[in-house]
């Protein structure tokens, strides 16, 4: 077990046996784009829309285009740690392979903190569009019960029940099949079409003047966080999901060229659907109403009298969204579980139910603590404070391919980032941008959450790491 700087290192051969399986190369690129497509396309597209274009107006759609280069870069440098490191754990399990115990807990940290509010950004989203559609069909629900205090209600119910209805599909030990998941890509691509296509028509260019109404830089104006990358740093929550194609390494066939196509393809592709959805929703309506919705894209063909086709895509967004809090769950147990296992957390968390063969009891606390955050914040202040742990992630897994590079360049590599010294260091630039131009209220959570877990590491998790007790048995 090597030393550095950041505490213990734990060797990538040793990493390689733990994952202790082999997984069979049936993947070729079409099934990496379809699977990178699927894991991208979720609520960000659907909700974040009206909150970019609020914060950066018709200039949303240059705020995607940024967020996509920035994770693209990212995404390559993924692929590749993830052919060298085939571990559980991702970021966490890379940081800890090259850098050191001290960063990668706080990169572990940061990721709790991604997975549990991306499942409530994902709930608040949902919530949005279940109580659109039930209106539209002259439903009408006590509005206290619709939204948290912030917006002058008591608790956002539906954003609750649907994160706690997950966690116990979870906990019961529920899986999503293969075929399951192709539905789910077909419904979300199918309602992202008919939008554009019954929006698009009503383009109207007046709409997109000025085009960047409040400036490129993200600042502050009139109380809120205003320009293009203000709106940059929260739509970047509709790119999440991507490292799904670069930890499918081990089971592609032909590595070098398909993670490329897959990595690439997908971006590129979700890119463009993500820009035509943007130009067509603030071509039809004006950013500032479109600003003010919680279901930005119904809310469009509703104005522009196709019910049917705003029911529709509802729809599509009810049954397809509860897949990404299911997945996000998925990668927050995992978390745990790989945390726990290094012994930086405490052994009972990474428990595994006889019965059911999941981990019950982190499941459960995470599915109340999603409900809980889903319940009573707002749904811009949630995906902020997402973003800001995946932005670390993100920056520690860019310095890792460029100090692995550095330190092991003979290192048997499945897959080669292309010029990664270049690409590396977009990410981290790119990724430090975006997070210093959230909103200063969201960098100052972000930092106490940071300070409790640094408090949690030096009082619990470094007198209890498995590498410090191998490490100290070395030493004598």
């Amino acid at each position: 077990m090597a030393a550095g700087f950041f505490g213990p290192i734990k060797p990538i051969g040793v990493s390689q046996q733990e994952a202790g399986h082999s997984l069979r190369a049936t993947l070729s690129w079409p099934h990496l784009v379809a699977l990178g497509v699927g894991a991208i396309v979720g609520t960000g597209i659907y909700t974040l829309t009206g909150v970019g274009a609020e914060r950066a107006g018709p200039a949303v759609i240059l705020a995607f285009a940024i967020a996509g280069a920035v994770c693209a870069c990212a995404a390559l440098a993924y692929a590749e740690l993830a052919t060298l490191i085939p571990t559980s754990g991702s970021a966490y399990t890379y940081t800890y392979s090259v850098i050191g115990e001290a960063l990668a807990w706080v990169v572990g940290w940061s990721l709790i903190l991604e997975y549990s509010l991306a499942c409530s950004t994902v709930a608040v989203g949902w919530s949005g569009y279940l109580v659109g559609w039930i209106q539209s069909a002259g439903i009408y629900l006590p509005p206290a019960l619709l939204s948290g205090p912030h917006a002058g209600g008591i608790v956002n119910l539906p954003a609750v029940l649907v994160a706690l209805a997950v966690a116990g599909m979870l906990m019961a030990g529920t899986r999503e099949s293969a075929t399951l998941n192709i539905i789910l890509v077909v419904i979300k691509l199918v309602a992202l079409s008919i939008f554009v296509a019954f929006a698009a028509p009503a383009f109207n260019a007046d709409n997109l003047q000025p085009f960047m109404p409040y400036g490129f830089t993200s600042h502050v104006e009139g109380g809120a966080t205003k320009g293009v990358m203000a709106a940059a740093a929260i739509v970047f929550f509709a790119f999440y999901g991507f490292d799904a194609v670069a930890t499918s390494a081990e089971e592609t066939k032909n590595p070098k060229r398909d993670l490329t196509i897959g990595i690439i393809g997908s971006m590129a592709i979700c890119t463009l659907i993500y820009m035509l959805v943007a130009i067509s929703a603030v071509g039809a309506m004006h950013y500032t109403t479109l600003g003010n919705s919680p279901e930005p894209l119904a809310l469009v063909l509703r104005t522009l009298g196709h019910p049917v086709a705003s029911h529709l895509v509802a729809l599509a967004a009810l049954i397809a969204l509860p897949s990404v809090i299911l997945v996000m769950m998925y990668g927050q147990s995992r978390v745990f579980f790989v945390m726990s296992r290094d012994g930086l957390l405490p052994r009972s968390l990474s428990r595994v139910s006889e019965r059911t063969g999941t981990p019950v009891f982190v499941t459960g606390v995470t599915g109340i603590f999603v409900a809980g955050v889903a319940g009573f914040f707002r749904l811009d202040e949630i995906a902020e404070l997402a973003n800001a742990g995946t932005l670390i992630a993100f920056i520690a897994v860019g310095v890792c391919l460029m100090v692995l590079r550095k330190r092991a360049p003979d290192l048997p590599r499945v897959f080669r980032c292309p010029a990664p010294y270049l690409v590396g260091s977009l990410a981290v630039l790119g990724c430090l941008y975006l997070l210093f131009s959230l909103p200063n209220m969201t960098l100052v959570r972000f930092l106490g959450w940071n300070i409790l877990g640094i408090l949690v590491y030096l009082a619990y998790g470094r007198a209890r790491s498995l590498a410090r007790r191998n490490e100290a048995v070395v030493g004598i």
